[in-house]
């Protein structure tokens, strides 16, 4: 009799699906530069990627496992296992500002990504990946009618992004693909004025929240060949054409009263105005990436990416856009001492990149430019069939956002990644007697 275990491996598949979903809806930064346009965005997901300081147009694959580079569907083509990529997230930063300092702390489950192969030259993936974070808690005195008052912002939330992609070989050195991705979530942002309880005065706090989705797509195409017997070259652009979303936002002003603790929560006493599920165009901007690998097959790597955004084509309902174009570098490599050897710290892959972005913020006639220095692991485990391999990635940036100049908020950070990599031919039938 002949057995198959695609179905349950299909049903496992759609239930960790769900499981992320809800795991990304959670707020996952606590970054004050968050609170403009979409959010804090993400970018790169994988962290055998972000290691390599998030190099990806270029990249076709890494070594002898094959990984889910969503960035350029163009590279789902060289994909030969059906392979999963799941991993989780965790960021520890230290905001200062005015000589204050506040530690904050962030987790969650970071992705998942399926590859399917589809023939010899094409493969499909598919996954939920996150798109940008929002969150952040921090407040600044004023002066109003000659009586101290604290100005409370906050705000959480996100957006992510359901794809579905496909990329196939043409010829013998060129490849394509595309990504159909379906952006959504939810932005909360808040202001309160808080007056001193013995002045009897009532604060006022006005509630934001837009509620994001749209469809999106992005494109991407590779040039790969060989450079002698053990080289090989792989050239890459990535991008996507400006886009139209949709937003609905309700915005509510309320009156409250001040408790006497700041741990407690304010009397809502009433509503001044309320816009409910007002909706609105967001302009989303064209991004384009360019990128190379040089490689010695299982041996080394090396690469570089570049990326635009033009940011300042962004727009929500309106109002004009606050944002400015972004660009930025990345550089990064990958080095397994001997993939044939019985040693296993031969077996390891070690990363190491450098990233440096100009966001598309610019604060107070300041630009926030982010950047960081990135290390990892690629770490294989044992397998117990000759079609199933395993791997741990790992992955650590240490890097700052902006600076203390202007009355901005310097931001240090040490962001980890931990991923999983299985490759495995789920479509080979078993026989049983």
């Amino acid at each position: 009799m002949i057995k198959s275990k695609l179905p349950i491996r299909i049903l496992t598949c759609l239930t960790l699906l769900f499981t992320v979903s809800g795991a990304l809806a959670q707020s996952n930064t606590s970054s004050p530069y968050s609170q403009y346009g979409l959010g804090e965005l993400r970018g790169e997901h994988l962290p055998q990627l972000r290691a390599l300081g998030g190099i990806s147009t270029g990249i076709r694959g890494l070594g002898s496992y094959f990984n889910i580079n969503s960035s350029n569907p163009a590279s789902y083509s060289g994909i030969r296992l059906m392979t999963i990529d799941i991993g989780v997230y965790g960021n520890l930063s230290t905001l200062e500002r005015d000589n204050i300092k506040q530690n904050n702390s962030d987790f969650s489950l970071g992705y998942l990504s399926f590859a399917v192969p589809v023939s010899a030259k094409s493969a499909l993936s598919f996954g939920l990946l996150p798109y940008s974070d929002l969150g952040y808690r921090y407040s600044s005195p004023s002066t109003i009618n000659n009586i101290e008052v604290n100005n409370v912002y906050s705000g959480e939330g996100g957006l992510s992004k359901a794809y579905f992609g496909y990329g196939i070989q043409l010829g013998k050195k060129f490849s394509i693909g595309a990504n159909a991705g379906y952006l959504f979530g939810k932005l909360d942002n808040n202001q309160e004025v808080q007056f001193p309880v013995n002045t009897g005065a009532l604060n006022s706090k006005i509630e934001n929240s837009r509620v994001i989705n749209g469809f999106a797509f992005d494109y991407g195409i590779q040039y790969f060949t060989n450079i002698g017997d053990d080289y090989g070259l792989v050239i890459g652009y990535a991008g996507n054409a400006g886009k139209s979303i949709r937003s609905k936002e309700t915005e509510v002003a309320i009156r409250t009263f001040g408790n006497a603790t700041a741990t407690e929560e304010n009397i809502a006493l009433d509503t001044i105005s309320l816009i409910q599920n007002s909706p609105k165009d967001v302009i989303m901007p064209m991004e384009h990436k360019l990128g190379f690998s040089l490689s010695k097959r299982n041996k080394w790597l090396v690469g570089a990416d570049f990326h635009y955004g033009q940011w300042s084509d962004f727009k929500e309902g309106d109002l004009p856009s606050s944002l400015e174009d972004s660009y930025g570098i990345a550089i990064g490599g990958n080095i397994t001492p001997d993939y044939t050897s019985n040693k296993y710290l031969n077996l390891v892959d070690y990363r190491f990149g450098f990233r440096y972005d100009k966001t598309n913020l610019k604060i107070n006639d300041q630009n926030i430019n982010d950047m960081a220095v990135t290390v990892g692991l690629g770490i294989p485990l044992a397998s117990n069939r000759q079609t199933t391999f395993y791997k741990i990635n790992f992955s650590a940036e240490l890097g700052q956002r902006g600076s203390l100049e202007n009355s901005l908020v310097k931001e240090k950070y040490v962001t980890f990644r931990l991923g999983f990599t299985l490759n495995d031919r789920w479509f080979q039938r078993y026989q049983y007697d």
